[in-house]
């Protein structure tokens, strides 16, 4: 995504090495020097960043900031005031813009601020794009499993309470995340779905990522930075993985979700969000918390409502009807005319056990829509290859054939089977998965 960026300044030497800068970091500027300028700017193309001056030859940039709101009120504005003039900043801040400088500014405080307004539009330029596919996801939610009708039937009850946590249960690639953005769209679609992989915060960053930072809080805050907690206030805040969280932070969330209120890193102000938090894990966090590795106050906050996915496996009769859905999906996505199955493939669907849920399922169709140019897709990837052996073997054997297991052994067994599967490529084993590749390992190498 290139960013568009009008810088609104009239001292010229400042704005044509700004622009200098920005353009090197990778935004196209575009550059006005009066608000006439800027309006004939803003009729050829609309940009994402406004940077603003207040101090104009023709005008007060503050009183053309609700024209600029109202005629684009995506855009992201950050205002130039004089050094120390606080009011008008506030002032700025009161009729919509994002940020404020003060004068003189420094370039690389101007270039941080730019990159971090880009990231956020990104950001919700990919929650619109969830939005759009939940439309096309939507007919992947009409199953005809018993235990699947019931999860969705408790999800419709549970919008109707809109902000208690919800804990969505269920394998790896069983689709915790589509019901969750179905529980979205249920109540409304009201706010955005701003969806966390607790596994991939780095740890030194999660708080930050989570409820943001002051100024000043760590080495390289150089600017006050909202979290996500923030960005989802009116929506959901989706923490997939919610059993990596660091138990130093499992505290700070259980007050947010007891009172709605946090403080930024590094900040004193208490802040608020509507979010609903919506968790998920496919761990026993009941047995996480005997261990100590999870805080039970929080698990039972959690999961006030709790909601499980059963594995495909155990659905079979949603198997097909999933796999002409997705098949649908996916043509459109690779430009493909619309295909269909083999009567061979259709019955290759019904007897493989598909360990990796859902998100196997999705991937075995895209690989055949790439490497199948038939007017009917085979799916001979489905076929076991050679006699079974340690590494081939059906889940079900060994989750609910024989005697009872540790939990941890199943797990262990399954993570040997899918590496086998995947010819012992650990890296994408984990992302099968859905697994940090330390927590890969772990599961992996656990005695």
């Amino acid at each position: 995504m290139s960013i568009h960026l009008l810088l609104v300044d009239d001292d010229r030497t400042f704005a044509s090495l700004a622009a200098t800068v920005l353009r090197h970091e990778g935004f196209r500027v575009t550059l006005a020097h009066s608000l006439h300028d800027a309006r004939a700017a803003l009729g050829r193309q609309a940009p994402e960043v406004v940077v603003l001056d207040r101090r104009l030859p023709d005008g007060d940039g503050i009183h053309f900031l609700p024209e600029l709101r109202a005629q684009f009120p995506d855009t992201a504005v950050m205002m130039v005031t004089a050094h120390g003039d606080i009011a008008s900043a506030v002032d700025a801040i009161k009729q919509g813009a994002r940020d404020y400088l003060s004068k003189p500014v420094e370039l690389d405080d101007l270039v941080l601020r730019a990159r971090r307004a880009a990231a956020d539009l990104q950001l919700h330029e990919r929650l619109r794009q969830a939005e759009s596919e939940l439309g096309g996801r939507r007919r992947l939610l009409r199953p005809r499993a018993p235990a699947m009708v019931s999860a969705l039937q408790m999800i419709e009850r549970i919008a109707t309470a809109p902000r208690s946590p919800v804990l969505i249960t269920g394998e790896t690639g069983a689709g915790k995340e589509v019901l969750a953005r179905h529980l979205h769209n249920v109540q409304g679609g009201q706010g955005p779905f701003v969806h966390v992989n607790c596994a991939a915060l780095p740890s030194s960053l999660v708080e930050s990522e989570l409820f943001g930072h002051e100024r000043g809080a760590f080495t390289d805050a150089r600017a006050a930075r909202r979290g996500l907690v923030e960005v989802a206030d009116g929506g959901i805040l989706f923490l997939d993985e919610i059993g990596e969280l660091p138990l130093s932070l499992q505290a700070k969330l259980l007050t947010f979700l007891d009172q709605g209120a946090f403080r930024r890193l590094g900040g004193t102000a208490e802040l608020s969000s509507n979010a609903r938090v919506v968790t998920a894990t496919n761990r026993d966090l009941t047995r996480e918390v005997a261990e100590g590795r999870f805080r039970e106050d929080l698990y039972f906050r959690l999961s006030v409502f709790r909601v499980e996915i059963p594995p495909l496996r155990q659905r079979r009769e949603d198997v097909l009807p999933l796999a002409e859905s997705l098949l649908v999906e996916l043509c459109a996505e690779l430009g493909r005319r619309p295909v269909d199955f083999s009567a061979a493939a259709k019955s290759r669907l019904e007897r493989y056990p598909f360990p990796g849920n859902v998100r196997e399922l999705r991937n075995v169709l895209e690989r055949a829509l790439v490497l199948e140019p038939g007017p009917a897709l085979e799916l001979q990837a489905l076929e076991p290859r050679g006699p079974p052996g340690p590494m081939a073997v059906d889940p079900d054997a060994f989750v609910v054939g024989g005697p009872p297991r540790a939990l941890d052994d199943v797990e262990r067994l399954y993570v040997k089977h899918v590496l086998g599967r995947l010819e012992g490529r650990r890296m994408e084993a984990a992302k099968v998965l859905g697994l940090s590749y330390p927590t890969f390992l772990r599961k992996l190498d656990e005695p």
